[in-house]
């Protein structure tokens, strides 16, 4: 008899726990998210492969509260995102960053990406190659 009730209380207990977890609201905590615009390079902007140059983003309006204040910062082409990394580990307050221009294809179609909270692009610029010949 007493293994009934252990059995009856256990099982009660077990489907209170779920619907009790069910039933109990969730609080989530406040996050502030920043997208700083990219204000360099901008469109009309020309690179050469080997060259370094400063991408610049705006943090004026940053947050207190940064989600994630690493940086990174990729290459875009044709609208997708590379697997190229220009920068990486750097503080999104900064608010620039040194880059060494990939050896890639040339076209007037790439932006930079720059990831910390979220993803955030340049506008269109070109990159051309470097001038070397071969």
């Amino acid at each position: 008899m007493k293994f009934t009730n252990m059995m009856t209380l256990a099982a009660s207990l077990f489907i209170f726990a779920i619907f009790g977890a069910i039933a109990t609201p969730v609080t989530l905590e406040k996050r502030d998210v920043f997208v700083p615009p990219v204000s360099s390079p901008r469109s009309g902007t020309v690179w050469k492969s080997g060259e370094r140059h400063t991408v610049v983003w705006d943090t004026r309006n940053a947050p207190v509260n940064i989600t994630n204040k690493v940086g990174v910062i990729r290459l875009r082409k044709d609208d997708l995102t590379t697997p190229l990394i220009l920068a990486s580990n750097f503080d999104i307050l900064s608010g620039r960053q040194t880059v060494t221009v990939p050896n890639v294809v040339e076209g007037d179609d790439y932006q930079v990406v720059l990831f910390g909270d979220s993803g955030n692009f340049s506008p269109k610029f070109t990159i051309k190659g470097s001038g070397i010949q071969f």
